[in-house]
């Protein structure tokens, strides 16, 4: 029942719709410090970077817009500056949703794939979601292709694009003093990732991405996941390795000419599902992104 709960949320989150259809009067912004002057709030949807400083306010995503007052609010308590910066790691609508409220007091920016997306009509199968057109106010005003670097509060604060990992828009960010990378959506620490294939996104892009990731980050970073607690380098790494050896294992599985229904039945191993099946998505489900990504 808890995971049918938390599946139902999660594919909620996904949809624009979800401001008008989900409940957001419960939701409390939990506030954490991470390291140096860098902070996360947990709400409902994506997880929240903060940089607080003498320069001002800088968040990275911004979850939906009913809890614009509510962010603004622990905002508050962090720093009496004003708002410069909102990051969007990628166009979801779970950490884009806030865009037009928080993009009339800072710059939005974020990956050039994530203002086209949030200004096209859009689609995720997988959840049978749709996002329609968003408006001006919601979209990114600075984009870039590669990388791009703010330095603000003392520090250089590095976003790096990561091609056809969860989406094709996607950007980690690495507070290079602090020492923390806000990973996006490329984590769920401690559970199967939603991996976006109708969005540009791949498992083989994600592999790739996590282990570029783990080649440029620090051991000691702290790390803020897109879903999930605030973790370390070895929670990226644990992620990497459980993706990597279901990628082998559903490469096989193809390679044996075994059907997406037969994979299903058989399923995975129970020490992976055990420990990381707990989370948004079913095996099933997870074992499907597996499946097309290798097939398709």
């Amino acid at each position: 029942m808890k995971k049918a709960i938390l599946l139902f949320a999660f594919m909620l989150s996904l949809s624009v719709f979800a401001q008008a259809e989900q409940d957001f009067s419960n939701v409390e912004i939990k506030t954490q410090a991470v390291a140096g002057s860098v902070y996360m709030l947990e709400g409902s949807g994506g997880n929240i970077g903060v940089s607080v400083g003498e320069d001002g306010i800088l968040i990275i995503d911004d979850q939906f817009a009913p809890l614009a007052d509510k962010i603004h609010a622990a905002l508050k308590d962090l720093s009496k500056g004003d708002l410069k910066f909102i990051l969007n790691t990628h166009w979801h609508g779970d950490h884009t949703g806030g865009n037009e409220e928080f993009g009339r007091e800072g710059v939005i920016i974020a990956h050039e794939n994530v203002r086209k997306r949030l200004s096209s009509h859009q689609e995720v199968k997988l959840f049978n979601m749709v996002s329609e057109p968003q408006p001006e106010g919601a979209l990114p005003v600075i984009t870039f292709d590669d990388d791009l670097s703010i330095h603000f509060n003392g520090e250089e604060i590095k976003m790096i694009h990561l091609p056809s990992g969860h989406t094709d828009g996607d950007s980690i960010i690495y507070f290079t003093k602090s020492n923390v990378v806000h990973m996006g959506d490329h984590l769920f620490n401690g559970f199967y990732p939603f991996i976006d294939l109708d969005s540009g996104g791949s498992v083989q892009g994600v592999i790739k991405n996590l282990e570029k990731v783990l080649s440029m980050v620090p051991d000691d970073a702290k790390v803020i996941p897109g879903h999930g607690p605030v973790g370390t380098v070895d929670d990226i790494r644990a992620s990497h390795d459980m993706i990597k050896k279901c990628a082998v294992l559903m490469q096989q599985a193809i390679d044996e000419g075994k059907s997406l229904e037969q994979i299903k039945k058989e399923g995975l191993p129970e020490d992976i599902t055990e420990k990381w099946g707990k989370g948004f998505l079913t095996t099933d489900q997870w074992i499907e992104i597996l499946y097309n990504s290798y097939t398709k």
